[in-house]
């Protein structure tokens, strides 16, 4: 055999395993690349800052949105409260009640201790559900429900409950929302995990802390005095104090008390 031929098919071989070497070279340095570029889970965001949470459903959540209208009180309906002075405001969507007796709370309020009072000296009582207390303001609030599901925050649809410096509660306002209607079919909400990545990201959770409770509800960003339409909204709360709220469809925080959550007449 020629020499110089067998010379050419060596230098062909070597070259084509070069490539081959070269190529090999690329594609694990592209992995590395690639797994040290990967970003980190948000379950070891929250567990490197120490943020710990319960279990979260595993199978996907469906929610639409709905419109909804506020009742207008009237007399009639006053007649069946009793033991109370009661008043409609002037565009009667809005009952204000006095208790003739007031009730008296614990030292640390539990909802069971007006779970009977709401439920039977309450119109549509078995509608709302505890939602909050303001020591600040002197406060306990009830969020009206739909469909089992609550609608946070909502003034139009809630039970404000007043206390007295002897912890006596002495008064109420009731709102209540009415004539609900489906707007969309039902969809795939965001999961829990991804709500609580954004506030994460925006640093609304502190390391250390707890998240004690997660539950879908509704909320309105524009609250129209003639009506208003209710998106899904996440609730999470921090420590059993906090309670930190994101739009399960659009993955935005919601901020209660901005210029987009007032009330319009």
């Amino acid at each position: 055999m020629d020499w110089s031929k067998i010379k050419t098919i060596f230098i062909i071989t070597f070259l084509i395993l070069d490539v081959y070497l070269l190529f090999q070279l690329m594609k694990i340095r592209d992995a590395n690349k690639y797994e040290i570029m990967t970003p980190t889970s948000i379950e070891e965001k929250l567990k490197n800052d120490e943020i710990k949470f319960k279990d979260l459903p595993k199978t996907d959540i469906k929610a639409q949105y709905f419109s909804a209208k506020p009742k207008i009180f009237n007399k009639e309906d006053l007649t069946k409260l009793k033991g109370q002075v009661v008043k409609i405001n002037e565009t009667g969507t809005s009952i204000n009640s006095e208790l003739e007796k007031p009730i008296q709370l614990g030292e640390k309020f539990e909802p069971a201790e007006l779970a009977s009072f709401v439920k039977e000296n309450i119109l549509y009582g078995d509608q709302y559900q505890f939602g909050e207390r303001n020591e600040k303001k002197n406060t306990i609030i009830y969020y009206q429900q739909y469909d089992n599901v609550p609608l946070y925050k909502n003034i139009n649809g809630m039970i404000v409950f007043y206390y007295n410096a002897d912890n006596q509660i002495v008064s109420y306002q009731q709102t209540y929302l009415e004539e609900f209607e489906k707007l969309t079919e039902k969809e795939v909400v965001l999961p829990p995990l991804k709500a609580m990545e954004t506030l994460h990201q925006k640093g609304e959770l502190q390391p250390k802390s707890e998240i004690t409770k997660v539950e879908l509800g509704y909320s309105t960003r524009i609250q129209l005095a003639a009506s208003q339409v209710l998106a899904p909204t996440w609730r999470i709360v921090v420590n059993d104090e906090k309670s930190l709220f994101v739009n399960a469809f659009e993955g935005k925080i919601i901020d209660f008390n901005s210029d987009e959550n007032i009330n319009v007449e």
